[in-house]
């Protein structure tokens, strides 16, 4: 490395990064950090390969604070599995904020390295670029053996723009990884598949794992899907609140009077959660019929319950009124 015209400083440092002492090379990396001289880059790229991984892990935060895209490859190179977890850690933090679209071909060429960690570090940061370029690249790790990469890549579906259908992505639904499920399930919430709505409702009827159910019942209210709403309501039985809770969440935007007795019964849910939600959707449905049952509610034990169900009983109220003047 040439010298001329660096500060004096950093070239003393810097060419103290190649001491043979751990410790003169330690200080050396703090001292390049502290000055966030742009003149140290090259210095501190060299010594991402370090045999201390403490080195390794001050030269990628120094560069990290640097902010400069020249060290967008080397940082890269440190996702891969010769590097400990912390550096791969600080590594992908720092790609994180200093990758842009126009790095898509970079990381496009570093997902083909057959290196589990890198693959999934790239598949992370192809969550900042957005680019639906990258879905041909992604799609192989559907089927890999790693349950990770798997679960990974249906997540980075999920932020593809313009991405509206991917079958291989509905057969991760029946995955036997309950957390590749959970992540599919949130996935198809962010389609457009006709095929979507159906899969939703059976995940809801059958998966033994309530994650992957309450899941099911956030996407199905992303999905605004009116055919959903019988499985909706009686997902309102569910054993697990969370389900219960967001299944009536859900039935805000879809229900019909039918849900109206299983809705009348979550108002007594043990559950404050569960009761407000309801209170919503009996208010957003609007039958006068469910007035005397929103009323028993304005004595609830939590606050947030008695507060909407009086906007319901007021939603119903003004809607009675337009009618009548109507």
């Amino acid at each position: 490395m040439s010298y001329i015209n660096i500060d004096p400083e950093v070239a003393q440092w810097v060419e103290t990064l190649r001491s043979p002492d751990l410790n003169d090379r330690l200080v050396a990396a703090k001292a390049l950090q502290h000055l966030g001289d742009e003149d140290a880059i090259e210095g501190l790229i060299a010594v991402l390969n370090d045999e201390s991984p403490i080195v390794q892990e001050i030269a990628v935060i120094a560069l990290w604070e640097m902010a400069n895209p020249v060290a967008i490859s080397p940082l890269l190179n440190c996702l891969d599995s010769s590097h400990t977890e912390t550096v791969r850690n600080e590594a992908l933090s720092a790609l994180k904020e200093l990758v842009s679209p126009d790095d898509l071909l970079k990381l496009l060429d570093a997902i083909q390295i057959d290196d589990e960690n890198v693959q999934l570090n790239v598949l992370i940061l192809l969550r900042k670029i957005h680019d639906a370029q990258a879905l041909p690249y992604i799609l192989p790790f559907f089927e890999s053996e790693s349950p990770l990469l798997r679960e990974a890549s249906v997540v980075t579906l999920r932020y593809l723009n313009q991405v509206v259908r991917c079958e291989p992505a509905l057969a991760l639904v029946k995955d036997p990884n309950e957390e590749v499920r959970r992540s599919a399930i949130l996935t198809l919430g962010h389609l457009s598949d006709e095929a979507v709505t159906p899969i939703l409702c059976d995940a809801i009827a059958q998966d033994a794992d309530w994650q992957v159910r309450r899941n099911a019942t956030q996407s199905l209210d992303l999905l605004v899907a009116k055919a959903a709403a019988p499985v909706l309501t009686q997902a309102l039985a569910d054993d697990h609140w969370q389900v219960r809770k967001f299944a009536a969440r859900a039935l805000q935007k879809v229900a019909t009077d039918d849900a109206i007795p299983s809705l009348v019964k979550a108002l007594s849910d043990e559950y404050s959660d569960v009761r407000r939600e309801a209170a919503i959707a009996l208010g957003n449905i609007g039958n006068p019929d469910v007035l005397p049952a929103l009323q028993q509610t304005l004595d609830d034990p939590d606050k947030d319950v008695q507060i909407f169900s009086q906007r319901a009983i007021q939603k119903i109220q003004d809607h009675l009124a337009e009618t009548s003047h109507a």
